[in-house]
């Protein structure tokens, strides 16, 4: 595995308003990278989903932590894990279903990790039932290069 460049990481509490908050930190912090617009859109979506998820379904009405670490490999990889102490997942790879979710209210359409993974390169989850659950994104930058020659296209 190649050396971390950068990282840094963040504990918050399961409020909703700190999904903002969890996003615009992340893009900050990987603004060092000088990503495309439309990397950073596509992080700043995924870490919002996984937030979400957290202070959703994580802690069910009640408020936990959510730790979130960013490190920065070489070769402009990245990796962004979101971590909570909550109720676990049952059953993964059904959550990970699109349309899948355990709201009962009709307010949630199950899409969340179908989104994670629609903007990330890859997606995985660990948890287990009273423990927790770590959601990794990981996604490799453009180099400033190839984005300026896909921009002139």
């Amino acid at each position: 595995m190649k050396s971390t460049v950068n990282e840094m990481t963040l504990t918050f509490p399961s409020r909703s308003a700190n999904e903002a908050f969890a996003r615009a930190a992340a893009a900050s912090f990987l603004v060092q990278l000088d990503p495309t617009v439309e990397e950073l859109a596509d992080i700043r979506t995924a870490v919002s989903e996984a937030v979400t998820n957290c202070i959703v379904h994580a802690y069910q009405n009640s408020l936990g932590k959510i730790r979130m670490t960013i490190r920065i490999f070489e070769n402009r990889r990245i990796t962004i894990q979101i971590r909570d102490n909550g109720c676990g997942i049952p059953d993964i790879k059904q959550a990970m279903e699109p349309m899948f979710t355990t709201c009962t209210t009709g307010e949630r359409s199950g899409l969340g990790f179908a989104v994670m993974q629609s903007f990330m390169d890859r997606v995985s989850v660990r948890s287990a039932p009273g423990r927790g659950t770590t959601v990794t994104l990981q996604k490799t930058l453009s180099s400033r290069e190839e984005s300026h020659e896909s921009s002139r296209g």
